[in-house]
């Protein structure tokens, strides 16, 4: 990969030598050309997968002029809730009846206590009320709603 050896003996001149052979000594330079190009092909594939590692439940998130929570180390708890009315924690869906007490057995766990809370726009308000209120129950008091960027400011403005 780069290591190889080399011949120490000159051609010619006055210098006499010591065997029937040349010395050889290792050549001490390293290639580092293919680690540069696997490390640059492994950096691209993670920035290709990396968006694809999102919650896994589609949903047509509502667009507000509201700007994006600051992130933690510890991976956030999010709450989906698809537009035909099923819900879903991370991506695993979950009976509405079964909600609160899963919640209560994942706080026991967590140390924080922010979930995201994710819901289709045509969701009625009553049904993501339901499931805040679900959520409150179950350990978790600060909620956060996940929205889209680029929708109306309410101030006159548009985007």
């Amino acid at each position: 990969m780069g290591a190889g050896v080399t011949s120490s003996g000159g051609g010619g001149g006055g210098r006499r030598r010591r065997g029937r052979r040349a010395r050889s000594q290792p050549m001490a330079e390293i290639n580092v050309t293919p680690f540069v190009d696997v490390m640059m092909v492994l950096l691209i594939i993670f920035m290709v997968a990396a968006p694809l590692l999102t919650v896994g439940v589609p949903v047509e998130l509502p667009k507000t002029a509201a700007q994006t929570l600051p992130s933690d180390t510890e991976e956030p708890l999010a709450v989906t809730v698809a537009a035909d009315g099923s819900v879903a924690i991370m991506s695993t869906e979950i009976a509405r009846e079964d909600l609160v007490p899963r919640l209560r057995a994942i706080a026991a766990e967590r140390a924080d206590d922010r979930v995201y809370l994710r819901a289709d726009g045509n969701v009625p308000y009553r049904q993501v009320a339901e499931i805040m209120g679900a959520l409150n129950a179950g350990g978790f008091s600060s909620i956060g709603l996940v929205t889209e960027t680029g929708g109306p400011a309410l101030d006159g403005r548009d985007p």
